[in-house]
């Protein structure tokens, strides 16, 4: 039934998607124009500086932009499997494949039993509301490595665990999606694969080129982001005669001044407090389903995306491509913080870049699109977090779902 309804959807799930994906190749190619800043020069200046460089033997360390595992060189050097294109074009199309993949896994998802398209249309209309910057960045090809591995993970833990574990060479936070792994035998199988082929690959970046390591010190120096939940005290401060500044800092543009020091570390509590509560669900958790791990994916990047210290525009798609997982499996949830994260993609598109010059001045349109984003990552986070515990966690009221044989442990995670 759900391979005959899935197949009743004829062209238009693929329709969807190829003509709103050549809209975001327009856009970054200078065909269409979206206003606002020009987002593709950190394919064409950044990234190819980067490449350059990495192409010399090592890696940027003199550059304080550089804030990437070893595995990011991948990513930018990935443009060299397309010798015959210059470099962005090169770079775009591969993160349209990177796109089709992740399409193609949720829409062969979507014909097993227990599985639904819905997955495949957030996705389709997910990536597009965020604007011609989710094609000029690599968070796209790091999504679909987490959308891979949970899908695999399902029945293959071993699987799951080697793709997390890549993922977070190339951008760190895919490490979460092994945070909801069935207890016992899956847990042990996807947690041991991830660790030997942690280990296995660092060694193997840091034998490949010096400075495989040095974004560890860059990364820890970065400020308060003025996109940041954090960062809202500081808008509203400066029509208050605040004294600080902002400034291009890192790579990013953060607020500098009296107090931010305060601030950053108030917002890096709220991190510690979603590690704890996280590591805390999982010591309680004992109703494991088959969505189970990508709810629990879901909730972890959303708890540590708001709790950040930097929101940039592109880590929105980590999160539609955890939450198209989720709404893949029929009995998965998360249907509110879903939805709340395709509006904050939408409205991410308005502060970035259509009107991020309002927002660096913290001017009352800025300040009010930010307040809305993030606003919805602060609601999706908690309704995810709750919905979390209730399902799993014995002695909270479950909530209310009709139990379907797709729904269940397959034997894999038994």
């Amino acid at each position: 039934m759900t391979g005959q309804r899935f197949r009743g959807a004829g062209l238009l799930p693929y329709a969807a998607w190829a003509l709103t994906r050549a809209a975001l190749l327009l856009w970054v190619s200078g065909v269409l124009t979206l206003g606002g800043l020009d987002v593709t020069v950190d394919v064409s200046v950044i990234y190819r500086g980067w490449y350059e460089t990495l192409l010399t033997g090592t890696y940027p360390l003199d550059d304080v932009t550089w804030q990437y595992p070893p595995g990011a060189a991948l990513a930018i050097l990935s443009p060299a499997l397309l010798p015959f294109w210059e470099y962005a074009s090169a770079f775009y199309a591969l993160v349209l494949l990177c796109d089709a993949l992740v399409f193609g896994l949720l829409l062969y998802g979507g014909r097993r039993p227990g599985i639904r398209a819905a997955g495949a249309w957030v996705w389709v209309v997910g990536v597009p509301l965020l604007g011609p910057t989710v094609y000029a960045r690599y968070d796209l090809m790091v999504t679909a490595v987490a959308v891979a591995a949970l899908l695999a993970g399902v029945r293959h833990p071993k699987v799951l665990g080697v793709l997390a574990a890549f993922g977070a060479l190339l951008k760190v936070w895919p490490a979460l999606v092994l945070v909801g792994v069935r207890r016992g035998r899956p847990t042990r199988a996807a947690w041991s694969a991830a660790a030997l082929t942690a280990a296995g690959l660092g060694v193997g970046f840091a034998l490949w080129m010096p400075g495989a390591y040095a974004f560890l010190a860059f990364q820890r120096d970065r400020g308060l982001e003025i996109e940041s939940l954090g960062a809202l005290y500081f808008h509203l401060a400066r029509h208050a005669g605040w004294e600080g500044r902002v400034e291009l800092h890192y790579g990013s543009m953060e607020f500098l001044g009296p107090h931010v020091g305060l601030v950053s570390t108030l917002v890096l509590g709220l991190a510690v407090v979603a590690l704890g509560w996280l590591l805390v669900w999982r010591l309680r958790a004992r109703r494991f389903a088959a969505h189970t791990p990508a709810q629990a994916a879901f909730t972890a990047v959303l708890l540590f995306t708001t709790t950040s210290r930097v929101i940039s525009p592109q880590y929105v798609v980590w999160l539609v491509g955890l939450a198209a997982v989720c709404l893949a499996f029929r009995n998965g949830g998360m249907v509110r913080p879903a939805v709340l994260v395709l509006a904050a993609a939408g409205v991410t598109v308005l502060e970035f870049p259509l009107y991020f010059a309002e927002v660096v001045a913290s001017d009352a349109w800025g300040v009010t699109l930010l307040f809305v984003r993030n606003g919805l990552l602060v609601a999706a986070s908690l309704i995810a977090a709750r919905r979390l515990w209730r399902e799993t966690v014995p002695g909270a009221r479950p909530e209310k779902a009709a139990p379907v044989r797709g729904d269940q442990p397959s034997r894999a995670l038994r």
